[in-house]
């Protein structure tokens, strides 16, 4: 059954990424994106009887692969989008925790299964829901969201220079017939890309095709709202000296963390007292950001637009 969770998804930097919590074989530990597990089995193992460690995860897939814990009598699998960190833990008796772990974007397997819609690489429906029982996914985006709309999110969520000349073309097209799968919405994008973008030298043209798959996911699942939420709950949440440990992937994603840390809030405004210093609930645990060997990134993909932050709550 794990090795089922490791084809499911390999954990990028996972020592690194658990040694960062600096774990306490008593303490509570909360693992945000539980996935394929394999950062909380790791969790687990550095826990003893008296430790215990809450996994969330909302995509019915995962908690499939939590039910290979189900004998542990210090796990718990949370259902639930980490947006309700606090009102779990709560709900659980912590008003407290050692320390919170998430691997942030999508995962390598919701990026593999054709029919989610999450890549451009397969014919599929236009979804790219994490939680298949929201109501909104992308071909609703794609078909109903206004011009405006459109060239905003892809500008926001996909830092797209071209986001007015995308939303305009993808409304001009869904005019003329529906835009419902992730081929035909390539079809539409393809006159926008240079004109090399589909040979093997259109590097640059296909990432600017993932940016607007990007953008769709992100507006999907409300990801960048839920992130902030789940960095302030986490903020609150962490015990003096606590730690927090957060893998990245994309600027927008990084930009939040590092301003949170930073500052202690999701603006990077640093407020500081009297003399001064400080008043950010958190500080870097490093200097700079850790990322994956060059031998972990050639073994797994996802990983080369890693970067980990770690951080620890002030004491006071």
């Amino acid at each position: 059954m794990y090795a089922k969770c490791e084809e499911y998804h390999v954990p990028v930097l996972l020592s690194e990424a658990v040694d960062g919590l600096d774990i306490k074989p008593e303490g509570i530990y909360v693992d945000l994106t539980f996935g394929g597990g394999g950062h909380s089995r790791e969790i687990l193992r550095r826990l003893n009887g008296t430790g215990h460690l809450y996994s969330f995860d909302q995509d019915e897939d995962a908690m499939e692969n939590a039910k290979a814990l189900e004998g542990e009598s210090n796990f718990t699998f949370i259902r639930s989008n980490f947006r309700f960190l606090k009102n779990w833990m709560l709900y659980y008796g912590h008003d407290g925790v050692d320390g919170i772990l998430a691997d942030l974007g999508v995962s390598s397997h919701h990026l593999d299964e054709e029919e989610r819609g999450f890549s451009f690489r397969f014919d599929a429906p236009l979804d790219m829901r994490m939680n298949r029982k929201a109501s909104l996914d992308a071909r609703k985006i794609v078909e109903e969201y206004s011009e405006e709309q459109l060239s905003d999110i892809l500008y926001l969520y996909g830092e797209l220079k071209n986001s007015r000349r995308i939303a305009a073309a993808i409304v001009k097209a869904r005019q003329q017939k529906p835009i419902t799968t992730t081929t035909e919405l390539v079809e539409v994008l393809k006159p926008l890309m240079a004109r090399d973008s589909w040979s093997s030298k259109g590097d640059r043209e296909k990432k600017d095709l993932a940016r607007v798959f990007q953008a769709l996911r992100i507006e999907v699942n409300g990801e960048m709202i839920a992130l902030r939420q789940m960095l302030d709950a986490a903020t609150e949440l962490l015990k003096p000296a606590g730690r927090l440990s957060i893998l990245t992937y994309h600027s927008l994603e990084d930009r939040m963390v590092k301003n949170i840390v930073k500052a202690g809030n999701a603006e990077g405004k640093v407020e500081t007292d009297l003399f001064g210093r400080s008043n950010a609930p958190l500080e870097a645990v490093n200097r700079n950001v850790i990322v994956p060997s060059d031998e972990e990134q050639e073994s797994n993909p996802r990983s080369r637009s890693a970067k980990l932050r770690v951080a620890r709550k002030r004491e006071i």
